[in-house]
Formats: C-alpha cells, structure tokens, sequence
C-alpha cells in the first residue's frame, strides 16, 4: 500500500491549525502500520531556516495551468521515517503567511496541478492521495481530467478527500476558471466546481474524490444538515455512500504527562497524587490562592463564540458563584478578552485571566487543572478534550462532533464514563453539568474513578491509522 498525503500544512514544518497536527502525525502513525507513505506540501516562505537547511533539492519541474507553465523545485525531507516533498516556487509561496492572499485559488490550483506533475518525477506511484481541505479540493478533478491516462502512475490511484472544517470552502469568482484554473465553461457549467454561482474548490473536492473523510463520525453526520453544513449539506447527503468520519488522535510524546518537560512535576496514573503539586504549584504562579482541594476549572482556547464563550458569558456570574478557580488561556474576540480581564478584576484569587497563546502555561494547566471545560457550537474533531484527559483532568463538553465521539458521559451508579456532556446549546444546562463535575469532585468514591477512566483512554494515533489502513484497502482492493 502506497499513499500520497497532500496537504498545505504540516508539522514540524508549517502549523496554522489542526490539519498541521494532523498531517505531520498520521503519516508517521500509517509508516509504523507498513504503508509506504510520503507527504507533499508548499515551500513556504515562514518555514524556519533550520528546517530548510535540512532540505535536499532533487530537480525543477514545470507546471501547466491555463497559459501558464510555472517553475516548481522540488525538494525533500525525511522526518520520523516519512518523506517529505515540498514544491517550491517563490512567486506563489515566497510571502508571509500561509492563506487569506488576493490568489489563493491560483496559488492552490498551482500547488494541487504541481502535486500530481510529482509523480512524474519521483520513484513513488501512489495506490491513493489522500487531499486535505480546500486548498486540494482540485486535486482529485484535475487528476480525471488531465491526468488518468497520460502515464501508468495515475491511472489506478484513488483519492481520499479530507474535511478537517467545512467552514472554509475556498470559495471564489468564477471569473477564474479559464485564465486561472486552466478550466473550460462546460466544467462550470457541469456542476463540478459551481457551487450557488461561485467557483467552490470544496465541492469540487467532495464530487470528485473515490472517498471523502471528515475528523470524526459524529460531524460526518453532522454536516449533513444544514445547521452544520455551510450550505453544502444537501451535497453530502447525496454523497453519504462515500463519507466517514475518523476520529482524530494526538501525539502521545508530546502529551505525556510522565515525560512533558513543561509540568512542575511529572506524574502517571500510579503516581496521581503528584497531580497536585502541579495544581499548587499553577496556583502559586498565577497568583491564585494556594489550595488544593478547591476544584479549578480551566479554559484553554480562542476566545470567540464558535468556542461557546456565548454560554460561558450569560452565566459567567453563576460559575463563580461556586467555590471554584477559573483558569483561561487564550486570544479571540475583544469582547471576550475584555469580560475575562473584567471577570479577574471582579472576583480577585477566582479568576486567572491569561490573553495570550502560551504553550508552556497551556501544558501546566491541562496538568494542573481539575474540570476542564470546552462548550463548543462545533467541534470537528477537537483535541483539548482528549489532552485533558490524558493528563486526568476532567472535562465538560458539549455533544457535538468529536467532543461526543471522545467523552463518555459518566454514570455514577456504575462508576462508568470520562466526563460530563450537555445536548442543548443552552448555558443553564452547561451549568447544570459543570455544578454535576463539581459535586463529583468531592465526592472521594467517584473523582479517582473518573481520573483513571479518563487516563486509560487511547487517543494516540494507533486507532485512526488503522482506519485508514483498512478504507485505503477498501479503495484499492489490496490486503
């Protein structure tokens, strides 16, 4: 099984979100399940210099698009056992920042055209490409209409289609379609890449590919109404014989509470009771009163509604009402911003107001705090919930996309379930569920059995890898 990943970000070379995490870790996870697996992405201007210094160039290619034929390097990288390719040309990634320029659609019609011109030039003939998001949603249709029978390498190959958020559709003018896209009216026309009179390179993507995936399997579901589904649920419930959802991991060297250097002290499931020094010592640094039994919710997050700061603010008040420490870390909306900083100057020794991305204080709070709290609108797939548990903090989540698929909600009278849920988009029942943490958390019978349901999950990316594996080999018929 060979599989090409193609995606506009990856880590450790280029992060703005989730799809970074998750392309820098699921190649690495399917290599150790014997898939010979290479990933492709831009040579991007902001990639750290140590990073480009590791680089090896291999040869220059050229790239048809429209009336186009545009220079495009081809380098490579070997991380973790993986093979990266990252297609160079500076006109097109040689600025700052990865999206949100005035041609975006040709930048990433250049790069998914110079993604499928690669296999001309390297020793690698994929049995699948798996494309990621919007910036390769013309993959998979450039591939059927250039590409299938010009060579041996493109001609059996299936595609993946991956929606990581399907709130970001790369949505264009159709004005682009000859002299940018190198596309003819009659693919407009078709219905391919029209989407309610835009060029929409998401939909092009979802009708093209063999296979389409999104990060977990409730939002699969989800995204086939149209609360969730930006317009494009109607398509999805057409295309639902090819659409699954898989869960999402994360990395479990990075997210070891026995081995992560940023912790005051490290811990395991045999050792909890070191959980509290981080509690303490959190405490101390964020001049909070010292108090270990106090139960300390935290909030490690953008601050902005999508992430239900709406619900948190109706009954902000109610929360603090309560014995409990809040704990937030994150940036987003000034209004947000400014009802934290207010919250913290209200209810000094309560509140810790942190407006700022600081990974170092993230680790020590998903340590150091106790109930862990993530009322998202939507959530893909989401991955604070499954860091919180891993270090034994405890989360409230609301039922949406992975959060449901990842928190199982606890049952007392039979000691079962990893966190606390509520179904309604609705503060006073995020209340409800945080005041039913709470009451648990004093309780010495159920908080230490919640702990260890909580930290004996597998969130790593054994599971999903294995997922992959097998639609791969359902694609291709190989075992």
């Amino acid at each position: 099984m060979k599989v090409l990943y193609v995606a506009s970000e990856a880590v450790p070379f280029a992060k703005s979100g989730g799809l970074g995490d998750v392309a820098g870790a699921l190649p690495a996870a399917l290599r150790k399940k014997l898939v010979g697996v290479r990933v492709v992405l831009p040579l991007y201007q902001e990639i750290r210099q140590d990073l480009k210094d590791q680089l090896t160039f291999l040869k220059e290619m050229w790239v048809p698009l429209s009336w186009r034929s545009q220079y495009c390097g081809i380098f490579e990288a070997k991380v973790n056992g993986v093979t990266y390719y990252l297609l160079d040309n500076q006109y097109y990634f040689g600025r700052r920042g990865f999206y949100g320029h005035f041609d975006d659609a040709e930048r990433f019609a250049f790069f998914s055209k110079a993604a499928l011109e690669l296999l001309q030039h390297i020793d690698f003939e994929p049995d699948v490409i798996n494309c990621n998001d919007w910036q390769t949603g013309l993959l998979p249709f450039y591939l059927n209409k250039f590409y299938r029978n010009i060579n041996d390498c493109y001609q059996h190959v299936q595609v993946v289609y991956t929606i990581h958020n399907i709130q970001y559709q790369g949505i264009f003018s159709p004005d682009i379609v000859e002299n940018v896209l190198g596309l003819d009216w009659l693919d407009y026309a078709g219905g391919y890449i029209q989407f309610d009179n835009c060029v929409n390179f998401m939909k092009t993507g979802i009708m093209a590919a063999s296979w389409v995936t999104t990060v977990s399997p409730t939002y699969a579901q989800e995204i086939q109404n149209a609360y969730y589904g930006h317009g494009l649920q109607t398509l999805l419930q057409q295309e639902n014989a090819k659409l699954s959802g898989i869960i999402n991991g994360i990395d479990y060297d990075t997210y070891n509470p026995e081995t992560d250097p940023h912790l005051f002290k490290n811990y395991s499931l045999e050792t909890i009771a070191d959980k509290k020094v981080n509690k303490t010592e959190l405490q101390k640094l964020l001049n909070l009163p010292v108090n270990p039994e106090i139960p300390m919710i935290a909030m490690v997050t953008r601050l902005v509604d999508h992430k239900g700061l709406d619900l948190v603010e109706a009954v902000l008040d109610d929360i603090l009402y309560d014995d409990v420490q809040l704990v937030v870390l994150g940036t987003g909306d000034w209004r947000y911003e400014e009802m934290m900083r207010e919250a913290a100057a209200r209810y000094p020794g309560k509140v810790s107001a942190n407006i700022t991305f600081n990974s170092d204080l993230a680790q020590k709070i998903y340590a150091g705090a106790d109930i862990f709290l993530m009322p998202s609108q939507s959530e893909p797939c989401g991955l604070s919930q499954m860091i919180a548990m891993r270090y034994g903090t405890i989360p409230v989540v609301r039922e949406t996309g992975g959060l449901k698929d990842t928190v199982l909600p606890y049952i007392s009278w039979e000691g079962k379930g990893t966190g606390f849920t509520f179904a309604n988009y609705n503060a006073h029942d995020m209340l409800h569920v945080i005041r039913q943490a709470e009451a648990a958390y004093y309780n010495p019978e159920q908080w230490p059995v919640l702990v260890e349901n909580a930290m004996r999950q597998d969130f790593s990316w054994n599971g999903p890898a294995r997922e992959y594996m097998a639609l791969y080999r359902k694609l291709t018929n190989k075992r």
